[in-house]
């Protein structure tokens, strides 16, 4: 695990492999973890950054002061392509993590080359409506210590539906899920961080995320989960109209998180949407 310093704090992340760069961005109550079987399979032809956001199951706290509202977030993952030097950067959301992306191509789009969004927040759906209860949790005080030490110590809370119970077609591993509560469990200050980023959330940031998105003309690929009850086809098909040079792509029977359920089909699918939209270096070459 390898460390870098940004402005607002530390992030923690972990490189993979060689080539053109592609970062992937998880959401709330997950670690780069998710992403690791996407990024195996990619590391033989990408350069994989697969960090690990201040979204609650970090393990070193960012600054007090820090703002880790999504546009907070998303500031910090253009900070964190500017301190490593990438340019040309494929970017790979999924859940909470696509919302911030998306703020990410809206904003700071100078380092990109192509955007990857798996099922995720947009427009209307942020949150989705069985999830709401988490922009709650931090405004009631004590209430996000409670449910995360309920959650670390009694492991049938955390495959419920309204947790992580529906969000993979397989379960997912126990101790996947014990390493990504355990964090907020253990520290208050981890609670502090990921509570700014849920009293932020609203529809009001995807929507008008979604409106900038039409000058956003770089290759765009919607990656989408059929089987997912959160975040239905229907929203890519609209998220895909946003977008000016974006194409959907679907695997059937996948959920949420799509990088657990098919991370060999996801890495594919990348690396073919690459081979269509080549780096800008090698154009000018």
């Amino acid at each position: 695990m390898k460390q870098v310093r940004l402005s607002q704090g530390t992030i923690s992340y972990e490189e993979w492999g060689a080539g053109a760069p592609v970062v992937f961005v998880h959401g709330v109550l997950v670690s780069g973890s998710l992403w690791h079987g996407v990024a195996e399979e990619l590391r033989s032809s990408h350069r994989c950054f697969v960090p690990t956001w201040p979204l609650g199951s970090h393990t070193t706290p960012m600054d007090a002061a820090a703002d880790l509202s999504p546009t907070g977030a998303a500031r910090l993952v253009a900070d964190f392509m500017d301190a490593l030097g990438l340019t040309d950067v494929t970017l790979v959301g999924n859940d909470s993590g696509g919302a911030i992306s998306q703020i990410v191509a809206a904003r700071h789009a100078a380092r990109l080359r192509r955007l990857v969004l798996t099922n995720c927040d947009a427009l209307e759906v942020f949150p989705p409506r069985a999830f709401k209860m988490l922009t709650w949790l931090p405004r009631v005080p004590g209430l996000m210590a409670v449910v995360a030490k309920s959650m670390l110590y009694l492991p049938r809370l955390r495959r419920l539906p309204i947790a992580y119970g529906a969000l993979t077609r397989a379960p997912i591993a126990d101790a996947l899920l014990r390493a990504w509560v355990e964090p907020g469990a253990r520290d208050a200050r981890i609670r502090r961080d990921v509570g700014k980023f849920l009293r932020a959330v609203s529809p009001q940031i995807t929507l008008a995320v979604a409106d900038e998105l039409r000058n956003f003309d770089k290759p765009a690929l919607l990656l989408w989960g059929e089987a997912d009850r959160f975040f239905r086809i229907e929203l890519a098909q609209r998220l895909t109209r946003c977008l000016p040079n974006a194409r959907l792509q679907t695997i059937k029977g996948a959920r949420t998180f799509l990088p657990l359920d098919e991370p060999r089909q996801v890495a594919t699918a990348i690396r073919d949407f690459a081979q269509d939209t080549p780096d800008l270096k090698a154009v000018s070459v």
